[in-house]
């Protein structure tokens, strides 16, 4: 009987739902429109082809010959990328590395045939989820969200997961879809928790219509057992052997963890239906009006969009690569300037860095969406985007962690778990590998005579850093040399997980867990950050829930890193301490890993606030110190602005940027050979900066006779050269590490091809 209910609601419903398959899937409406970057086609998508987690699953029935009709965004042949002469890949270079690094990983990845209804993400509200009972207000039905974060301290308002109070059969958790859908399947999730382990091993699965009167879904003539987790966090899908059509659904654990309690972490899924009957059916889903390609890309396909957008906008982009992966993936760059390819003279370095955790995929897709949106902008004369483009040399790396991506996308959205991806390869967190400047520092001022006179800016690379041996990821290598080939200005590194904007220093003092830790800069990295939250739709909306346990509102979602928890070897802190580069961190999303339903939403929470964030480049002071003789721009003149203990150099061409708030400075240049020279610069409240130019004059002729004389030289300045020669160090070490690797590398391939030969010939005989 149970069975025939969930057919007759199923048939029932069907022939509509497929009129309106696409209809929760919050695609815009002007995607629809042609466009000759991003083209639509339709594919179809079995419900049979969807699998469990951890790869264990039973595979279900197969259910009735219905299919349903979703859109994706077709992939664009490209051409080739318009690239420096070093790196430029031909054709066939390109197709190598695509079949070494995608083609020998079928595509294994999970596919959902409905979205999941917004637990994760939390476009589910709280007052839709409901449970039998629970063990207190930290473990209520509103706990029960997939990857939900758990606090410290057990006993909170912010436990992981929820949990009933009776361990017996007859606990439930609901969740109330609003409208009629069709439910295809459950993700289950055990409790997150570094003090107990909980988890529900089978449960059962109820629908209803009028949360009254309830039926189970059935497997043939048998109520249907789903199978949950062997672990807390571990996501496992369950499917449905028919997918049914209800309002409400109820997950029902049937056995847990034997040392535990019933408890539980889900998400739903399930497409949307169309119901005559529903006032609010009429209403459109959120999403976006502007036509970008609003999925998930893989290596493979990121390639193959930004190949698109440089063919589509080739006077104002370039692709070029800053390195390798430790499996191979190129970190692929587009530079979108009205001169790409070269530095020009007072025009500012920007960049966004995104992916460094491979599983917090939001900065990567809004990276892409940008190259795109920038692109089309740029072509229909927004005075915006073209201002912003011939202004600023900007820079977008989608993709810092590409293997970790890779992982992930493997698994899925939903599937990824909280920290699958996250890392590389090797195991290491890249948000803690670059070098530790800040303790360095701060012990030199502790034993110096003159705490003043210590270094604050252009710090070298410690030495232990620059060996073979030392545990440094090759992107984080890749990235460093990056940070000295280009005089970056300003920069964010997008991580998601979380809604708040963190800024410099991310270390403490001491080690200690969490303590603000301000920079000399303070006032200012706190107005960037409150640039990006007070635009960012997501941050800004008052009414907005917690992510997780952390109360970000309180501070204006923004914090300093170090008030959040110390994160020594931060690539913002490096950034602040080895460059002069601003950089700040920004939390994008709740949900690391979002359903791709989700994305064009968190392009619009997101789109002002990426494109304002760029302009703040041009905020302080700018201009050229110059030899007042032969005209020509002075490198490594140090530029220092009186009452900010933090300094800054002039590129190799001799022009600058001091990032400033509105005020009266005074400013005093000083560089090897010559007089310093000092200006008074005023910054109005204007969003360009002020032009402040320097010409300096050589020291008198009679002291360089002198120090001639005695056979010396004009001495440079110890930190330069020796920071010089570390960066050396680094990239000799490189080189060798990458040499080592693709001998071993060509060495694996020579001796699977020579098994494959004795293999063939074995055969033959």
């Amino acid at each position: 009987m149970g069975k025939s209910l969930c057919l007759l609601a199923a048939v029932i419903s069907l022939g509509v739902f497929l009129h309106r398959a696409g209809a929760r899937e919050p695609i815009n409406h002007a995607a629809a429109e042609s466009s000759s970057l991003f083209n639509r086609t339709d594919v179809r998508v079995n419900w049979t082809e969807s699998v469990t987690g951890e790869d264990q699953s039973r595979k279900p029935p197969t259910p009735t010959a219905a299919e349903t009709t979703l859109h994706s965004v077709k992939q664009l042949d490209s051409k080739d990328i318009r690239q420096d002469s070093e790196e430029v890949n031909s054709k066939e270079e390109d197709e190598e590395e695509d079949k070494r690094h995608v083609s020998k990983k079928q595509d294994k990845k999970t596919k959902l045939d409905c979205p999941p209804l917004g637990l994760k993400s939390l476009r589910v509200d709280d007052s839709q989820i409901q449970a039998s009972s629970y063990q207190r207000t930290g473990l209520g039905p509103h706990r029960g969200r997939l990857n939900i974060q758990s606090g410290i301290e057990d006993g909170d308002l912010y436990d992981g997961a929820w949990c009933a109070k009776y361990k017996d059969r007859n606990q439930w958790l609901e969740v109330d879809a609003i409208h009629l859908t069709l439910f295809t399947g459950v993700i289950l999730q055990g409790r997150n928790s570094i003090w107990s382990w909980d988890w529900v091993h089978t449960y059962k699965v109820q629908l209803s219509n009028d949360s009254v009167n309830w039926r189970t879904c059935m497997n043939g003539t048998k109520e249907a057992i789903f199978i949950g987790n062997q672990n807390p966090e571990t996501p496992v899908l369950g499917l449905f052997p028919v997918p049914s059509v209800a309002r409400y659904i109820r997950i029902n654990p049937q056995t847990w963890y034997a040392n535990g309690t019933i408890c539980l972490r889900a998400e739903i899924l399930g497409c949307r239906v169309h119901d005559p009957t529903d006032i609010y059916d009429s209403e459109p889903e959120p999403g976006s009006k502007d036509a970008l390609d609003f999925r998930h890309h893989n290596y493979k396909e990121m390639r193959k969009l930004m190949k698109a957008v440089s063919e589509e906008c080739p006077d104002i982009t370039r692709i070029y690569t800053i390195g390798k992966s430790y499996q191979g993936l190129k970190l692929y760059v587009m530079e979108i300037s009205d001169n790409p390819g070269k530095h020009e003279l007072g025009e500012p370095e920007f960049r966004y860095v995104a992916g460094m955790h491979g599983n917090e995929v939001v900065g990567r897709e809004l990276v892409l969406n940008l190259m795109q949106y920038l692109c089309s902008e740029y072509k229909k004369g927004n005075q915006r985007i073209v201002r912003l483009v011939t202004e600023t040399r900007i820079h977008l790396l989608p993709s810092m962690n590409p293997d970790g991506y890779e992982f992930a996308y493997e698994k899925g959205s939903e599937l990824a778990g909280w920290a699958d991806g996250r890392y590389s390869v090797e195991g290491i967190d890249l948000n803690h590998n670059f070098p530790d400047l800040n303790n360095i520092m701060w012990d030199t001022q502790e034993t110096a005579a003159d705490p003043s006179k210590v270094p604050n800016h252009y710090i070298p690379i410690p030495e232990y850093y620059t060996k073979e041996d030392a545990t440094v990821a090759p992107v984080t290598r890749a990235v460093i040399n990056w940070m000295q080939d280009i005089p970056f200005v300003l920069s964010a590194n997008l991580h998601g997980g979380e809604l708040v904007v963190t800024y410099p220093y991310d270390c403490t003092r001491d080690w200690i867990p969490h303590e603000d830790t301000p920079t000399a800069d303070d006032a200012f990295f706190r107005w960037l950050a409150t640039v990006y939250a007070s635009t960012n739709l997501a941050m800004a909306n008052p009414e907005r829930r917690l992510c997780h346990y952390e109360d970000f509102q309180a501070h204006n979602n923004i914090i300093n890193g170090g008030a959040w928890h110390t994160v020594p070897g931060s690539m913002n802190d490096f950034s602040y301490l080895h460059t002069n580069c601003f950089e700040v961190t920004v939390e994008l999303s709740c949900d690391k890993f979002p359903h791709a339903s989700e994305l064009p939403i968190e392009w619009e929470n997101n789109k002002e606030s990426l494109l304002i964030y760029m302009e703040q480049v041009h905020r302080g002071i700018k201009g050229v110190v110059k030899d007042k003789m032969s005209k020509q721009g002075i490198a490594d003149a140090l530029i220092k602005v009186e009452d900010h203990e933090h300094d800054i150099r002039s590129a190799t061409d001799g022009d600058y940027w001091r990032l400033l708030n509105p005020g009266d400075y005074k400013v005093v240049v000083w560089a090897g050979g010559y007089l310093p020279s000092m200006r008074r610069c005023r910054v109005g409240m204007e969003p360009h900066p002020t032009i402040c130019d320097f010409a300096l004059t050589k020291t008198p002729i009679q002291r360089l006779k002198d120090i001639r004389a005695k056979g010396g030289k004009i001495p440079q300045e110890l930190q330069l050269r020796l920071r010089a020669l570390r960066l050396r160090k680094l990239r000799a070490s490189t080189k060798a590490l990458n040499r080592r690797r693709e001998s071993q590398r060509l060495q694996q391939e020579q001796t699977l091809l020579t098994r494959r030969a004795r293999a063939s010939g074995g055969r033959r005989e």
